[in-house]
């Protein structure tokens, strides 16, 4: 009588060896984008001169280690880290990516990760807060921002580059410029927005049948007084906290 053989149950890892295994840091950043006098800025906090702090009194993303007890995932943490530094809220974030290594940060192997937002300026009155020895708005380039990479610690550089990248290839097929904006705001102003975001021109009547068409986009609220022989019509988002996506990207001004 032939007997079949039982495959031998794996180990499990003893408690102790899980514990004893080195863990990395965690923090995460923001990208915080806005438009001052038409141009695109990011917001930074300059790190403490004083203390055991790395790269004191050098620029960076608002940030910070994530807390076990306060933080109930990486998106609670970053809105807690952006109102402690800089006193923002901030109704939309979007995850960018995770940048993780041992180099990143002198204190040890470290991951991050990184979200963006988009806030109109009128609403932000920015502070320094917690460990921020200043805050402050830097405009962005057309090469991304206008400090060179190795001007911000860590790898911040880095991390800002890819966010200017991520939100100009959205911006030619979604609303979020429109979050830069105070509401209410008016089509030519709307369309401003996304030339001084793209760096280019934008068809006028491509731009407008394009917005008035996408649906869950603009809400009217009535004719905006600017000084113009005719009143515009002023407009404000539907959502403000999720953007909307349009079926092809906006065509250039011949």
């Amino acid at each position: 009588m032939s007997t079949s053989k039982k495959s031998p149950a794996l180990p499990s890892a003893p408690a102790a060896l899980v514990q004893d295994i080195a863990r990395p840091l965690v923090t995460v950043d923001v990208v915080v984008f806005s438009l001052i006098d038409e141009a695109l800025q990011v917001l930074l906090v300059q790190r403490p001169r004083q203390g055991s702090e790395p790269f004191p009194g050098q620029w960076a993303l608002p940030g910070g280690f994530v807390d076990v007890l306060l933080d109930d995932d990486l998106r609670a943490c970053a809105l807690r880290k952006l109102r402690e530094k800089t006193a923002v809220e901030s109704p939309y974030l979007e995850q960018l990516g995770s940048w993780g290594g041992r180099l990143r940060d002198p204190r040890g192997w470290s991951v991050t990760q990184v979200y963006f937002a988009l806030l109109p300026w009128a609403s932000l009155q920015p502070r320094k807060g917690a460990n921020a020895a200043d805050v402050r708005w830097f405009p962005v380039d057309a090469a991304g921002v206008t400090l060179a990479d190795d001007s911000l610690a860590f790898d911040h550089g880095q991390i800002l580059a890819a966010a200017v990248k991520r939100l100009r290839s959205k911006v030619e097929y979604t609303s979020l410029p429109a979050f830069l904006l105070p509401e209410p705001f008016t089509l030519p102003q709307l369309q401003r927005v996304y030339e001084i975001v793209l760096g280019r021109p934008v068809d006028k009547s491509a731009f407008r049948t394009r917005a008035l068409a996408a649906p869950d986009f603009l809400e009217e609220v009535g004719p905006q007084a600017t000084g113009a022989p005719r009143s515009p019509m002023g407009y404000r988002l539907v959502n403000r906290q999720q953007p909307v996506t349009f079926p092809r990207t906006f065509q250039s001004r011949s």
